[in-house]
């Protein structure tokens, strides 16, 4: 198999059995224990409900990665999305790939492409990747106030692979306040 990208910098502990990556602990776990832990928790409380829960915790996650990876890395502004976008690709989530980015005016837009929901999922008719919606604010904004500016974003799926006849997903960020009500 090829891949697209060099592998990724694990550490084992001998004494404790903890995986590092850069600066961070990390889990190693199937993709389908992930994701069939993922749908039962959605039939117990709804997606819509999962999302909005997920969009916090992914937000504040975003928001300590992007923090450490800067300092371990010596990142700032673009470079710090780009690496997280990079690292994200590289943990078998999809491949994402930035398509715009403008952190002072706070916007941006995410192309997935290979979505792990996707494959796990297929064709259902609705959005499945809104897990990631929330990672790509809490970024923005820890980029942007890295950077010292006063801008607070939100995200959006605004497409799914899952959806008929929809090939990719799209994520926008946008300064807060600007989606539509529909869109919240």
């Amino acid at each position: 198999m090829t891949t697209h990208a060099p592998e990724l910098p694990i550490e084992v502990d001998s004494e404790t059995g903890i995986w590092t990556t850069d600066a961070l602990p990390m889990l190693y776990v199937p993709r389908h224990f992930f994701i069939n832990n993922h749908q039962a928790i959605e039939e117990e409380i709804g997606p819509d409900r999962y999302a909005v829960i997920l969009y916090k915790a992914g937000y504040k996650s975003a928001w300590h990665w992007c923090e450490k990876e800067a300092t371990l890395h010596g990142l700032s502004g673009s470079d710090v999305f780009d690496h997280y976008m990079k690292r994200l690709s590289q943990r078998g989530w999809g491949l994402f790939t930035v398509e715009y980015l403008d952190v002072p005016r706070g916007l941006a837009r995410v192309r997935l492409d290979h979505s792990a929901f996707v494959y796990h999922y297929g064709k259902v008719g609705r959005k499945v990747d809104y897990m990631f919606t929330g990672w790509f604010a809490g970024a923005m904004d820890q980029i942007a106030s890295a950077l010292g500016y006063d801008i607070r974003t939100q995200a959006e799926l605004t497409q799914s692979a899952a959806e008929e006849g929809v090939n990719h997903g799209l994520f926008d960020v946008k300064p807060l306040g600007t989606l539509t009500a529909s869109q919240q």
